[in-house]
C-alpha cells in the first residue's frame, strides 16, 4: 500500500470520534449479547428513555464551556417534576405546573450562577450545595411520597404521537435544534466558549461576563424545568428522587461526546452521540439484568475509553 493511501486511511480515522466508535461497539455487542435489544419496540425506547438524559446533557455542555458543572441539575428536575405533579393535580391545569416547573428550574439556576459569577464560589462546591437544598425540597413538599393523580394530558405527553413519531422524540430534536442554533448563530453562543477559553477578551469587548455566565446557568435550570413535564408524563408521577443521579449521565454523556473540560471546547453533536451511548448501554445492561450499581461503573469505563480513543487518535 503507498504512503498516500495510508496517510488517507489514517486521516479518515483520525476525524472519527471516540464517541462514534464506542457507540457502533455497543451496539455491536448487545445485538449479539442482549436478547431482543435489536428489536424495533426496543430501540425506540432507547431513543425514548434517552430524551430525558438529552434534555439536560445539552445545557451541561454549555455550562462544561465556561469551564462549570452543574451537580444540582438532577436533583433540580426531580423538585420541578414534584412541584408540577402537585399543580397539575390541585389545579387540573397542564399550563399552569409546566410554568411552576420552569420556575423552580429557572430560580436554581440563577442562584447557581449567582453564587459562580458573582460570589465567586467554585461551581462543584455552590451546585453541590444547591443540589442538596433541592433534593430536601424535594421530599418536603411531597412529604416522600409519590404525587398520584396526574392527568391523561399529562401523561400522552409521553405516550401519545405525531404523524407516528413519538411526542417525546419531537420535542428532543426541537430541543437540539435550538440549542444548535443558539450555540452556532447567535451572538450569545459566541461568548460561551469565550467564557471557558478566554474570559479577559470578553471582558475587554465590553460584555458582562458575569450577565452571561448567569444566563447559562439559568439555561440549564430552564431545561431541568421542561424535562419535568416529561419525567412526570413518563411516571405517572412527581417521585421526590426520581432524577437523583441523572446529573452523572448528563456530564458523562458530555464528556463522552468530547466535550473539553477546560479552554470552552465543545460539541453539541458529540453530547447527543454521547447521550445514545449512554441510553444504548444502560438499555443493554438492563436486558442482561444487571444491577443499578454495575450500571453506573460501565458509565465510568465508557467515559475513560471513550477518551482513550480520542486520545489515540489525537497523536500524530
Amino acid at each position: 500500500m503507498s504512503d498516500m493511501a495510508v496517510s488517507a486511511r489514517s486521516f479518515r480515522l483520525a476525524t472519527v470520534p471516540g464517541v462514534a466508535v464506542v457507540l457502533v461497539a455497543l451496539l455491536l455487542v448487545f445485538a449479539i449479547a442482549a436478547p431482543g435489544f435489536t428489536s424495533l419496540p426496543n430501540l425506540s425506547n432507547v431513543l425514548m428513555q434517552s430524551t430525558i438524559l438529552l434534555m439536560l446533557a445539552l445545557p451541561m455542555t454549555l455550562i462544561i464551556m465556561t469551564e462549570g458543572l452543574d451537580l444540582s441539575i438532577g436533583a433540580v428536575l426531580t423538585l420541578a417534576s414534584v412541584v408540577l405533579a402537585l399543580v397539575v393535580v390541585s389545579t387540573g391545569s397542564m399550563l399552569l405546573g409546566l410554568g411552576a416547573g420552569l420556575a423552580v428550574g429557572v430560580a436554581f439556576g440563577v442562584v447557581n450562577g449567582g453564587l459562580v459569577a458573582h460570589l465567586g464560589i467554585p461551581p462543584f462546591v455552590a451546585t453541590l450545595g444547591t443540589l442538596g437544598a433541592a433534593q430536601g425540597l424535594a421530599l418536603i413538599v411531597s412529604d416522600g411520597q409519590s404525587v398520584v393523580g396526574i392527568p391523561r394530558e399529562v401523561r400522552m405527553i409521553y405516550s401519545g404521537t405525531f404523524g407516528g413519531i413519538p411526542i417525546p422524540v419531537i420535542i428532543a430534536i426541537v430541543v437540539y435544534l435550538a440549542f444548535h442554533g443558539l450555540l452556532y448563530h447567535t451572538r450569545f453562543g459566541t461568548y460561551i466558549p469565550a467564557l471557558g477559553g478566554n474570559r479577559e477578551a470578553l471582558k475587554l469587548a465590553g460584555i458582562r461576563d458575569t450577565r452571561v455566565l448567569v444566563a447559562v446557568y439559568a439555561l440549564g435550570g430552564f431545561m431541568a424545568g421542561l424535562a419535568a413535564l416529561l419525567l412526570t408524563a413518563r411516571m405517572s408521577s412527581g417521585h421526590p428522587t426520581a432524577a437523583l443521579g441523572m446529573e452523572f449521565d448528563a456530564i458523562a454523556a458530555v464528556a463522552v461526546g468530547g466535550t473539553s473540560f477546560e479552554r470552552g471546547n465543545g460539541w453539541l453533536f458529540g453530547t447527543l452521540l454521547g447521550v445514545l451511548a449512554v441510553g444504548v448501554l444502560r438499555n443493554g445492561l438492563n436486558l442482561l439484568a444487571l444491577p443499578s450499581s454495575v450500571q453506573v461503573a460501565c458509565i465510568g469505563v465508557l467515559v475513560i475509553l471513550a477518551l482513550f480513543i480520542d486520545a489515540l487518535r489525537s497523536k500524530p
